[in-house]
């Protein structure tokens, strides 16, 4: 039986329905994990022995592979590919609806998605930008007198980046602001921000100490704002465009490899993504109080349970009697 939480529960505490059993998060949580290394496993094997077949030339780790925007889709598809399984925990193990990891409503809010992009699009433009060139001032190569890929290259990438970006970015956040911050669901929010914060900055390695630094940060502010707004659609968002925007520069040089990550980043762009993440906060908050965002569960949202169909709803025994005695 599917258990709807109740009415003025915020985000992080969708999870704890009267069916809420903490071995649950666990089970859910392993059922993910394993569900993912499966995923994993057969896709790289598939493409391996595609590429095998194909007579490709191996790679730097000694393996064939197709080149490296193949490589970059394939594990942009593969962390896609792990989107359905929280929802599939959510449902089947935690017997909750699904739609509650996307938002209070139980829905992913389009509308309110589509106003965060912009907003997210023009925050990282002015991360990049300002980073780079602060970057450039005090001594660090950034790369921008590298010679561009070509038109015909970076055309053929981006429209594989618009392609596996968005769901590679979505799934990302319905693993870490969805379903952890919701397995943890402590009433104080704040360890599970934390907690899906630092995860989320692992998965993406070690790197230097100032890229996973601002991933942490990133991925707090990104928690944050879910908990706030009642929904995932303003870190997908933020997501999305970061991913997008970074890869298609990355694309314009010919430079799309997975050698580096978030985490590899310089302490100057690190130091001007902190005020950026908070200005988007801001103004993301801001638009949420405008539009008048749920943060909370809102009255009626989700219909209430109904009675078990063998429960009888008629009148029996000496009722029944009296109702005919009356009669």
């Amino acid at each position: 039986m599917v258990i709807a939480p109740a009415p003025s529960t915020p985000y992080h505490r969708l999870a704890r329905t009267p069916a809420f059993r903490w071995w649950k998060s666990v089970l859910g949580t392993l059922f993910i994990v394993a569900c993912g290394i499966a995923v994993a496993i057969f896709g790289l094997a598939a493409v391996t022995v595609a590429a095998l077949i194909a007579g490709r030339p191996e790679d730097a780790d000694g393996l064939p592979s197709f080149g490296p925007l193949t490589t970059l889709a394939t594990s942009f598809l593969l962390i896609a590919a792990l989107l359905p399984f929280p929802l599939l925990a959510a449902r089947l193990i935690q017997s909750r609806p699904a739609g509650t990891l996307s938002s209070v409503t139980g829905r992913l809010r389009g509308r309110w998605l589509l106003s965060c992009l912009p907003v997210a699009a023009v925050a990282i433009i002015v991360f990049l930008s300002a980073g780079m060139t602060f970057a450039a001032a005090t001594g660090e190569d950034v790369g921008l007198d590298d010679p561009l890929a070509g038109w015909g290259p970076f055309a053929v990438s981006m429209l594989v980046l618009l392609l596996v970006v968005p769901l590679q970015a979505a799934a990302e956040e319905y693993l870490t602001r969805g379903w952890l911050l919701q397995a943890i669901g402590t009433r104080n929010p704040w360890l599970p921000l934390a907690v899906q914060a630092i995860v989320f900055a692992s998965l993406h390695g070690w790197g230097t100490p100032w890229g996973f630094a601002d991933l942490i940060v990133f991925g707090a502010v990104a928690g944050w704002l879910t908990i706030r707004t009642g929904g995932l659609e303003a870190a997908i968002a933020l997501h999305v465009m970061n991913n997008l925007i970074g890869s298609g520069l990355a694309a314009a040089y010919g430079d799309l490899t997975l050698d580096e990550t978030a985490t590899d980043m310089p302490w100057q762009l690190a130091v001007i993504d902190l005020p950026v993440l908070l200005g988007y906060a801001r103004v993301i908050l801001l638009l949420a109080r405008r539009h008048k965002i749920a943060g909370t569960v809102p009255p009626g949202t989700f219909p209430p349970p109904q009675p078990p169909p063998w429960i009888p709803t008629q009148p029996y025994g000496w009722q029944q009697a009296e109702n005919i005695t009356r009669a």
